[in-house]
């Protein structure tokens, strides 16, 4: 250290002429020393801790290497797009991630009809990216006709999206249109069209439109359209669907279609429950009408039977005593607009 403070130019010219410096000067050299052999010892204490460290990261990334750590591995991004909720790790959904969507769809179809919670989310989720994917397959179409027949509405709403998905039937007015264009052609394709258009009205496309063309062709002279139409109306599901439905149950000439616009009032369909109460009313004053026969008559008992829960058999009085009772100011009723209030 200090030879090379002599070698500098100017600092030996500067200590020689004043005496007096030199002794301070020593006796600042002393400390001087003490710090330049510990900024030595400092320096070496780095260089071999670096070494050590550099060994010891060698050491763990070899040691890592050579051990399964999954951790490791790059991350696989499912083809499912999958919720934080831990019950969507369920061995079943991880199967499923892996699957093409076409099969993704009818598995998680085939498992929300036995286990809702655990698929409708993911159904909903993965919507989107299913369409363009999905082909109306008789398997498919199998399933949502299965879920259709589920208790729990929120299955049935997942079906009819899968079925719209499947069928490349946006949310949208063309998709309407496109309906009506194969419900006026001659193939057997009209009478699903008719049963699809009434899905999209209760998916909030066209709904007045949509109703004015099933009761349109609810009294087609074509039975196999009507029978369609009524379908439709039961997907359909609103209020205003439920005054065609009780004219069909009760004056259309073929039975087998008096007999699905009953199931389409009290089971089938995508009319909650609130909304098939409002038939109620109009079902009781059905059981004192002579102009009903008795086939009929027999539809109009069981379809309360299976919208109320009550069973009063063929007893007109005991059903309206049993109303009066239950017809609370809590239950859903209609306004003139037809729209349900409470």
């Amino acid at each position: 250290m200090e030879e090379r403070l002599a070698d500098i130019p100017g600092a030996r010219k500067k200590a020689q002429p004043i005496a007096p410096a030199l002794g301070r000067a020593s006796g600042i050299a002393r400390p001087w020393r003490k710090y330049a052999t510990f900024f030595v010892f400092l320096t070496l204490f780095s260089t071999i801790a670096g070494y050590l460290t550099g060994r010891f990261k060698g050491h763990w990334t070899s040691w890592r290497n050579a051990t399964p750590v999954e951790a490791a591995a790059p991350a696989q991004t499912p083809a499912l797009v999958s919720t934080p909720n831990p019950r969507s790790k369920n061995s079943d959904i991880e199967e499923i991630s892996r699957l093409a969507p076409q099969q993704q769809a009818e598995r998680l179809l085939e498992l929300a009809i036995q286990r809702p919670d655990l698929s409708l989310n993911l159904i909903h989720r993965n919507l989107t990216a299913w369409r363009g994917h999905l082909e109306d397959t008789e398997h498919l179409f199998q399933l949502v006709l299965a879920a259709l027949d589920s208790d729990d509405p929120r299955v049935r709403v997942a079906a009819v999206e899968i079925d719209l998905a499947a069928n490349n039937l946006i949310k949208s007015p063309q998709s309407v249109a496109k309906l009506l264009h194969q419900i006026q052609g001659d193939t057997d394709g009209r009478y699903l069209a008719l049963w699809r258009l009434g899905a999209l009205g209760n998916r909030g496309v066209e709904p007045a439109a949509v109703l004015a063309t099933l009761i349109r062709y609810a009294h087609d002279r074509n039975q196999q359209a009507r029978f369609w139409a009524v379908e439709g109306l039961a997907m359909l599901g609103t209020v205003e669907a439920i005054d065609p439905l009780l004219s069909i149950l009760t004056h259309d000439p073929a039975p087998q279609i008096r007999e699905r616009a009953a199931r389409g009032l009290s089971q089938s369909g995508l009319l909650t429950g609130e909304q098939r109460l409002i038939a109620v009313p109009q079902l009781l004053n059905l059981l004192d009408d002579d102009s009903v026969d008795a086939p009929t008559l027999n539809l109009v008992y069981s379809t309360l039977e299976t919208i109320t829960g009550a069973s009063f058999g063929k007893n007109p009085g005991a059903w309206r005593e049993w109303w009066a009772h239950h017809d609370t100011p809590e239950k859903p009723h209609r306004s003139r607009k037809g729209q349900v209030t409470t």
